[in-house]
């Protein structure tokens, strides 16, 4: 267990806190005219993705965590988990379906993620930034129906519904910003 100093805060380092992991997302240290110096921070819970501020003292010191990183393939659902490998040593690991759950509309088989380890264990997963899905259901685009540009829902491979520009047809691919569900660009597929 390594306790730092507020004043060692920096964007990115994960803290321990009432037993929970977050992620430092954002801090500001504040020197009000009157009273005691603070800091100020925006934190990422790592079990829920959820976000909050909390204000320390100057003098308050928080438990740091150290977070290994590793790239692991997704391979195939196994009841209620997950199996993901490891490319280099071909080790799997099953995680927990509610590790998972926020990832589901994105998650295909043979997708490369994030593992974030603490102690050894997975305590996070990430998919890509960005990622290409094939349109499997949209309404058709009918020239001249609007005279400028728009959004319509559209299907993708994996389930998930995201906004498309109305010229987009099925069965085109597609990316798609996964932190964001946005339409990125056209794609010319998986494999090419």
């Amino acid at each position: 267990m390594v306790s730092i100093p507020t004043n060692q805060f920096s964007n990115g380092i994960t803290l321990r806190i009432n037993g929970e992991l977050y992620d430092l997302v954002f801090f500001e240290f504040v020197k009000p005219g009157k009273g005691a110096a603070f800091v100020r921070t925006k934190l990422r819970s790592l079990k829920t993705g959820n976000q909050k501020e909390l204000t320390f003292d100057s003098k308050d010191k928080v438990e740091q965590v150290i977070i290994d990183k590793r790239d692991m393939e997704y391979l195939y659902r196994d009841g209620e988990h997950y199996v993901f490998m490891d490319p280099t040593t071909f080790d799997q690991v099953h995680v927990d379906g509610d590790m998972v759950k926020p990832l589901l509309k994105y998650l295909k088989e043979n997708t490369d993620c994030s593992f974030k380890l603490c102690e050894g264990e997975a305590i996070s997963v990430v998919l890509p930034d960005h990622m290409i899905f094939k349109v499997v259901e949209t309404t058709p685009w009918v020239k001249g129906s609007t005279a400028a540009g728009g959004n319509k829902p559209a299907t993708l491979d994996t389930g998930a519904v995201i906004q498309v520009p109305v010229y987009l047809g099925q069965d085109e691919w597609v990316g798609v910003d996964t932190r964001t569900d946005k339409f990125v660009a056209r794609a010319k597929g998986p494999l090419g």
